[in-house]
């Protein structure tokens, strides 16, 4: 069947007379002013040709937007922008409440009866129209969907980025297509099948604006659908009652609507699965087509349609409310949520292939290999004959050449007409004779060979090649060139005008110039005078042109030749005539060269098949430059003398009818077209009274090749035939650049045979072999043929791919012709030549059929009966998608039929494919109308998409709509194919609405993995070896073991060895502040800080009335303050708890964090600064938390002048010291008890790892709040006795470059920052480093730079950051990390001690990187692999274990260690571990599971404390100083971060550092999960309109690198993502506000 213009069906000639006598006004007009010639007008008529009849056309509109759920026959998925269409709508039926808008309530109480009268009494217009609608096989494709329907989650815009619509920059889910249309006479079909059938939720409510609570949702969706119909009426009380409008109550009766098809869908499709089985399904519907008209696009109601609906449907039943709950079972309150629940229902459906289950060897994770299914369809024919032409008769009187021909035309009737142009009004401009013709063509020769360059150099000379630029308006100043080249032997290379320096595919042109060798460009006057001028008025060398010279070829420039000068005239022989350029699919352009004996045979060939005889008139739309237009209306007429009526392109674009006016007037016999020329004739013919074609004997179709074409001439003759055409006129042909003609259907006398016609099933086709169709009417392609062989010629089909064998007789191959004919090879490619015009079709045999050369055509098709020639595509349009072929061209087709030149701006559509995780995707690219607004997209989206689906049975991976006149164009306005793919996988096609379907189309993805039962107790141990493997297990030096004079580890508590210090060396600095100008605000000496301690304890005594014991919350900024409150509270016996102040900008964010943790650590008192204090106490704090029960705040800034009387001494060890809490990157805010033995503990450990002594010096620039960095910055000092100079990272925002310059001008050597202090200074001062070099900024004496983090090791940044200030002195190996956790707080560090560039210190091993397949890392295996290897991942280790701390590796479900090759959680054993979680519950389960776990087999006597990491460790070759082995820890992510996908183990960090890598404007980005499905979301650094441009992208790498689909794509601006203070990214808080709506994103895209 024929797809056509509005939707495809076999069109017959009777169909098509009884339409006509229907409604007699035929073609529906188009005001052509307005439209404009679409611009396909000048390449590929991409628009199927048919307009229907008036009446019969609105019908169809009726149906092609049939309201299901009473909504109105505009559909739209969105819902933007309606509040106007919706109040026109329904006004009329509401009784205006005051104060209430009428756009907010849309429903009418209408009862299924009373809604089921009107629409009958409104005309059964369909009725009598019943048997004329053609069931065209696209909305019978729409139809066939309305059963398995599919609810789409929209994209959520920013209100920016919606050009054509005001709307909130939210849009409810909204699902449905169309808003309602109640009072609407049309309100049409469909609408009591749906009551009969219990179609589901019958009034889905529209979605409106404001949101609605998802509970009052659930609820609906649950009563809503219970029973088999649900009346208009609940549905609109119940969205009256909700209050704020329908939002919800649309998504809630579309998931029940889902629910209930899809249960049909099952019953459908397995009829073994019981009913109770089905209703669990919570059943998917269907992916691949989605719009949510349930009963489709209504095309005739009888089982014809395709739409069987003999049987009733079961009712839905849906009693669970488990659809709108998140993973966890929590039901959620947000629009986002109810999206990504609409998006997981929808995806519930199986793929389409089910994947095969296969042998995975060696974890490695093989993708699906498309197993050839034995069912398919197979060629069964026996293998095909070479087809010859007749012979190719020899006429005396034919020329010898064409230049000969030109000369005997010139001089024996130079006054016969050669050539006549057109203006734009139509008026002739002038003819050009063939005595005009022959002299100027003299005249160019002569100027090309003596009048360029010098009599000694000339410029050109015989068989040179020269470039021919000329405009499509002015074919006589081309023929002129053109014959002047030949008649000077100079090879002419027509090419297109170029319109600016940056044309699309000029580059590529300019490369064939270059490859050509061309020098000289000859062009027009006008064109001349047109060109892009540089300001001093000279031609700029375009891009990737070579230079040339502009040469003017008008007779007006050029010298006479002398009177004795005449060309020398040869017989036609093997040189070049001419070479004609051609785009390939990658957009490469090629020269084939034509000799002059193939471009003499083949005006031959022309001339035999087409009858010419001289004089005959001959009317050309085509473009005279190359391929049928060049053939026929410069060459071939010049050899038989005809008359060519030029009609410019610009002409057609003014006045369609053109051509036929012209065709009248001149009483021409044979008219040169493409089929876009007779649909644009058909659209504006009803100008016209007085059209009379009985002089055509032969209309010549260009592009006849093309599978829909034969629309085009069905409607044109349809129309046509009763002004004089004859059916046999139409003709066909088919042509290629390097075949020439392949084949014309001859004009026949008499009406012999009909023409042959082919209706083949597009499933046969995919798998290239020929069906002829006859169950199923949807997809199938109706051919024409293009007639027989061209005389002298052979024609055979050989396999598309790998050797040319030939084709069985039932097989689609690619055309193949041997004859002189031909182009003879692409200019200056040998081996591309070789392949292409040399070729030897084998047999099955193998043995080659003739010793003949065969030319390829690049055509797709076969012979079939008689000898005919069928062409089913190109070779260059081939996308093979999971083993099966398919058309862009016919992809392209099926896309415009959907909604013809309603949507589409102007047909222009591009279809290409993309390579991504090793198969083919389908991209789909449209211009969108200036006018057309979201909604509209939308729909038009899904309607494609389904019938895509429908017709070729493939998925879309990704559809782009872009503004109109966006898209790159070719010369002649076409669009630049390669170029938009270009653009597409740059990321730079800025289109304005995408939908990607990767859940659809990709079905290669490995199989999700089976967790095999891990190593258990009775598995074999042996020693340390588990299974045979080595047990993962290290640990850092044995303090018992260390000597070292360490004065400090006398005393039990902190507190005694600052009063022992005080008294020893009292003046010794402990302290240095720094402000941000490097300058030292505030120091601390051990008797100051002893002094200042005892009067906080007296203040805490005194003022707080404090127990032994209390806790005690120190509210401080970064500094000295906090240090001296912290010793204050150990001297009275408190318990401090050290908490980052509230931000003054950001009070109402930070406050509520600090009244937490005050709140949850139990604190009795507050102690803070003056400044704090006031904050605490301000308007905006109390807006923000309740001030009136903050316990007493005492502000330290003014003591108390006497002593406490007694310094409090702790009576056990292992009593409470210190609280520290911190916020984790998953948002739980946790607190950890110190006891002080652990607090002394960790401070050796620290002293011996760092060497750490009274005469070191430390720079210190980390938040002191938490973990590492509290201890550095407040403890070490006093137990190690060195001088920490501490510069608050707040102060590098003010100044990146004052932790540097601290460093180098206190000449320290050791320092510690964080990644948000290094990544300040990589991006802050990465320009600067020359300036700071000069002003003395010298790194070189730092050994130790410590990032202290508790993540995986940012290689990246700590690598940029080396290799960045490494000209300012920075030791690469001084970079290295640390890692610690809330368990224990530093389990490794590494100083590095680069010993022979620094006196003293021993020299620690470099800090190792190892590289391990990802791949493997997600099966929880760590296999290494070589640095570069695709799939690695480099690691760096985290530093150097720390004295007295022990690790192993175990696994964390089952508690077993693990093997060395395995990854698995790091559980730590240290005299430093943190005794436990501070909390007010007291969960004791968590408690002992996190700190005294215990192996569940082999060592199950020590206790463990478990970190909630992912690692690995591996014995390293490098031994210390002391000489023994280094073990490196490894630490590849949080555990409760990890997220399980496909059964597989991912990072987040490994997915987002491919998203970041994929765009340049992709700043940051964050991915969690949500309900299975993977949410990226990105941080934009560009114009909003680059938003949609990052989604593809983003899916094709996290598809490429992970084998994941991603659900849901969010684009935010810069600094969304939210980052804790430790500079790691809190993805969880990041999720909570994207599901509650709160991220204000550019654009939200949801993957279907």
């Amino acid at each position: 069947m024929l797809r056509g213009e509005d939707g495809g069906g076999l069109d017959t000639a009777e169909d098509k007379a009884r339409t006509e006598g229907e409604g007699k006004e035929s073609l529906e007009k188009t005001k052509i002013g307005e439209e404009g010639m679409p611009e396909e007008m000048k390449e590929e008529p991409r628009e199927r040709a048919i307009r229907q009849p008036k009446q019969t056309q609105e019908t169809q509109k009726e149906r092609l937007f049939t309201p299901t759920e009473g909504r109105s026959f505009r559909g739209d998925i969105t819902q933007k922008g309606y509040e106007k269409k919706r109040s026109k709508l329904i006004g009329a039926y509401f009784p205006q409440t005051p104060g209430t808008d009428p756009s907010m309530d849309r429903r009418t109480p209408v009862t299924p009866s009373s809604r089921y009268h009107r629409r009958r009494s409104s005309g059964s217009r369909d009725e009598r129209y019943r048997s004329d609608v053609h069931t065209e096989a696209v909305q019978a494709a729409l139809a066939k969907h309305k059963e398995r329907k599919m609810a789409v989650p929209m994209p959520s815009k920013r209100r920016s980025l919606v050009v054509q619509t005001s709307m909130d920059a939210y849009t409810p889910p909204d699902t449905s297509s169309g808003s309602e249309g109640e009072g609407q006479g049309d309100e049409d079909e469909g609408r009591d099948d749906e009551e009969e059938e219990g179609g589901g939720g019958g009034g889905t409510s529209s979605s409106q604006e404001g949101s609605i609570s998802m509970e009052h949702w659930i609820s609906r969706a649950i009563h809503g659908t219970s029973s088999t119909t649900t009346t208009a009426s609940s549905s609109s009380s119940s969205t009256r009652s909700g209050g704020s409008g329908a939002a919800g109550g649309r998504l809630a009766d579309v998931l029940a609507q889902q629910v209930h098809i899809s249960t049909q869908h099952h019953l459908r499709h397995h009829h073994h699965h019981h009913r109770h089985k089905t209703e669990n399904y919570s059943a998917p519907p269907d992916v691949t087509g989605y719009t949510n008209n349930t009963d489709g696009i209504q095309v005739e109601r009888t089982p014809a349609a395709g739409t069987g609906t003999g049987t009733p449907r079961p009712s839905p039943r849906y009693g669970n409310a488990e659809l709108m709950e998140t993973g966890d079972g929590v039901p959620v309150s947000s629009r986002v949520s109810a999206k990504i629940q609409q998006l997981v229902n929808t995806l519930k459906r199986p793929k389409r292939p089910p994947l095969r289950e296969f042998f995975v060897d060696d974890f490695e994770e093989l993708l699906d290999v498309q197993q050839p299914d034995p069912n398919l369809p197979k060629a069964e024919g026996a293998q095909m004959v070479a087809l010859r032409g007749e012979q190719l008769g020899v006429v005396t009187n034919w020329p010898p050449s064409l230049e000969a021909a030109l000369q005997r035309w010139g001089t024996i009737s130079p006054k016969a007409p050669c050539l006549s142009t057109m203006d734009t009004n139509g008026k002739p401009l002038y003819v050009l004779t063939y005595g005009k013709l022959w002299s100027r063509s003299v005249k160019v020769a002569f100027n090309l060979l003596y009048k360029l360059g010098t009599k000694q150099e000339p410029l050109v000379r015989p068989g040179d090649r020269v470039a021919l630029v000329f405009p499509n308006n002015d074919p006589a100043a081309f023929m002129t060139a053109f014959y002047g080249c030949l008649l000077a032997e100079v090879v002419p290379v027509p090419i297109e005008v170029p319109l600016s320096r940056k044309d699309a595919g000029s580059q590529q042109i300019g490369f064939l110039l270059g490859s050509c060798g061309v020098t000289v460009a000859l062009t027009s006057d006008v064109c001349h005078k047109g060109l892009p001028k540089s300001p001093t008025g000279e031609i700029p060398q375009f891009r990737g042109w070579p230079k040339v010279l502009w040469f003017v070829a008008e007779s007006k420039h050029l010298s006479k030749p002398p009177r004795d000068w005449f060309p020398h005239i040869k017989d036609a022989n093997q040189d070049t005539a001419y070479i004609e350029y051609k785009t390939c699919k990658d957009g490469s352009v090629l020269g084939v060269a034509v000799t002059r004996v193939s471009m003499l045979t083949h005006c031959q060939a022309l001339t035999q098949t087409c009858s010419y005889s001289e004089a005959e008139t001959v009317v050309n739309v085509l473009d005279f430059k190359k391929d049928v237009g060049l053939w026929h209306a410069v060459q071939t007429s010049v050899m038989n003398m005809m008359h060519v009526i030029s009609i410019p392109y610009a002409l057609m674009k003014v006045n369609p009818l053109s051509w036929i006016q012209k065709v009248c007037q001149y009483k021409a016999k044979v008219a040169c077209v493409k089929s876009r020329d007779m649909h644009w004739a058909l659209v504006a013919h009803r100008d016209q009274r007085d059209i009379n074609l009985s002089s055509l004997r032969m209309l010549l179709l260009a592009d006849g090749s093309n599978p829909w074409s034969i629309s085009s001439c069905d409607a044109f003759l349809n129309v046509f035939q009763t002004k004089g055409l004859k059916p046999e006129v139409i003709c066909p042909c088919a042509s290629s650049p390097e075949a020439l003609t392949v084949a014309i259907r001859r004009p026949l006398e008499d009406g012999s045979s009909p023409p042959g016609r082919g209706v083949l099933s597009m499933q046969g086709l995919s798998h290239g072999v020929i069906r002829i169709d006859s169950e199923e009417k949807l997809s199938v392609l109706t051919l024409q043929d293009v007639g027989s062989v061209m005389p002298g010629a052979t024609m055979c089909a050989v396999k598309p791919e790998g050797v040319p064998q030939l084709c069985k007789t039932d097989e689609i191959g690619e055309l193949c012709v041997c004859t002189v004919a031909t182009g003879t090879s692409y200019y200056g490619l040998a081996g591309m030549t070789k392949n292409t015009f040399e070729v030897f079709p084998v047999s099955t045999s193998g043995s080659p059929i003739t010793e003949f050369p065969f030319t390829r055509t690049g055509l797709l098709g076969f012979i079939g009966p008689a000898g005919l020639i069928f062409v089913a595509g190109k070779m260059d349009g081939l996308m093979v998608v999971g083993g099966r072929r398919h058309n862009a061209d016919d992809i392209v087709a099926t896309a415009l039929a959907v909604e013809p030149m309603k949507f589409v701006y102007r047909g222009r559509i591009a279809v290409f494919s993309i390579t991504v995780l090793h198969d083919e995707r389908i991209v789909v690219v449209a211009e969108q109308r200036p006018d057309s607004t979201e909604e509209d997209s939308f729909q038009w989206m899904s309607r494609v998409l389904q019938a895509i689906d429908g017709i070729h049975q493939v998925g879309v991976y990704c559809l782009a709509l872009v503004p109109s006149n966006t898209l790159p164009k070719t010369p002649l306005g076409g669009i630049h194919l390669s170029e938009t793919k270009q653009l597409f996988l740059e990321g730079a096609l800025h289109p304005c609405n995408v939908l990607m379907c990767p859940h659809t189309c990709v079905t290669n993805l490995p199989k999700p993995r089976q967790k095999q039962p891990e190593i258990g107790p009775a598995s074999v141990m042996v020693g340390n070896l588990v299974s045979g493997k080595r047990i993962a297990q290290a640990s850092g030096r044995d303090l018992g073991q260390i000597e070292d004079n360490d004065q400090a580890r006398k005393f039990l508590f902190l507190s005694e060895v600052l009063q022992w210090r005080a008294q020893t060396t009292p003046e010794h600095v402990l302290f240095t502040l720094l402000n941000s100008r490097g300058t030292v605000s505030s120091s601390l000496t051990c008797m100051q800080l002893h002094k200042r301690a005892e009067k906080i304890a007296a203040l805490l005594a005194e003022r707080g009335h404090l127990q032994d014991g209390d806790h005690v919350a120190l509210v401080y900024p970064p500094g000295i303050d906090l240090i001296v409150a912290f010793y204050g509270c150990l001297y009275a016996g408190c318990v401090p708890i050290t908490v980052r102040p509230p931000h003054p900008q950001n009070i109402s964010t930070t406050l509520p964090t600090v009244k937490m943790i005050v709140e949850v650590s139990r604190s009795v008192c507050v102690m803070t600064t003056q400044l704090i204090c006031k904050l605490l106490r301000s308007k905006e704090a109390s807006a923000a938390v309740d001030v009136r029960t903050w316990p007493p705040v005492l502000d330290t800034d003014d003591l108390p002048k006497k002593k406490p009387p007694l310094l409090h001494k702790p009576s056990n060890p292992d009593t409470l010291a210190y609280l520290d809490f911190s916020v984790s990157t998953t948002g739980m805010l946790a607190g950890v008890q110190m006891s002080h033995t652990a607090t002394s503990a960790f401070c050796r450990s620290i002293k011996l790892q760092g060497e750490l002594y009274p005469s070191r010096e430390v720079a210190i620039c980390l938040d002191p709040y938490c973990g590492l960095g509290f201890v550095l910055w407040c403890l070490c000092s006093v137990y190690s006795g060195h001088r920490s100079i501490l510069i608050p990272p707040s102060e590098l925002e003010l100044n990146p470059s004052l932790w540097l310059w601290s460093i180098s001008q206190q000449k320290v050597r050791d320092t510690f920052c964080s990644y948000s202090v290094m990544e300040l200074c990589t991006k802050g001062l990465g320009l600067q480093t020359d300036a700071l070099k000069s002003r003395g900024l010298d790194l070189s004496r730092v050994r130790t730079c410590v990032v202290v983090a508790e993540e995986r090791p940012r290689i990246a940044l700590t690598q940029s950051f080396s290799k960045l200030f490494k000209d300012l002195g920075l030791h690469p190996r001084a970079v290295s990390t640390s890692f610690g956790c809330r368990v224990n707080l530093a389990v490794c560090l590494q100083p590095h001690r680069l010993g022979k560039l620094v006196d003293q210190g021993t020299s620690g091993p470099d800090p190792t990187t190892v590289f391990v397949d990802m791949r493997a890392l997600r099966h929880d295996r760590v296999r290494l692999v070589e640095r570069g290897s695709p799939h690695s991942l480099p690691l760096m280790e985290s530093g150097k274990i720390l004295p007295g701390v022990r690790i192993i590796i175990a696994n964390p479900e089952t508690k077993g260690p693990m093997g060395e090759s395995h990854l698995g959680e790091i559980w730590v054993h240290s005299g430093h571990n943190s005794s436990g979680y501070f909390t007010v519950y007291g969960d004791e389960t968590l408690q002992s599971d996190h700190f005294s776990s215990r192996l569940s087999f082999g060592d199950t006597q020590t206790i463990w404390a478990r970190t909630g990491y992912l690692g690995f460790l591996r014995r390293t070759e490098l031994t210390d100083a002391s000489g023994e082995r280094h073990d490196a820890l490894y630490v590849v992510g949080a555990l409760e971060e990890a997220m399980e996908l496909r059964g597989m183990r991912y990072h987040p960090i490994d997915i987002e550092t491919s998203v970041i890598r994929t765009h340049k404007s992709i700043t940051e980005c964050a991915v969690f999960t949500w309900t299975n499905l993977l949410v990226v979301v990105v941080e934009l650094d560009g114009s909003e309109q680059e938003a949609l441009d990052l989604v593809p992208l983003v899916t094709n790498v996290v598809l490429e690198e992970h084998y994941l689909i991603v659900g849901v794509v969010v684009v935010v601006d810069i600094g969304v993502i939210p980052i804790n203070s430790r500079g790691e990214k809190q993805r969880m808080h990041l999720r909570d506000g994207f599901l509650a709506d709160q991220l204000d994103p550019i654009y939200v895209a949801y993957n279907m």
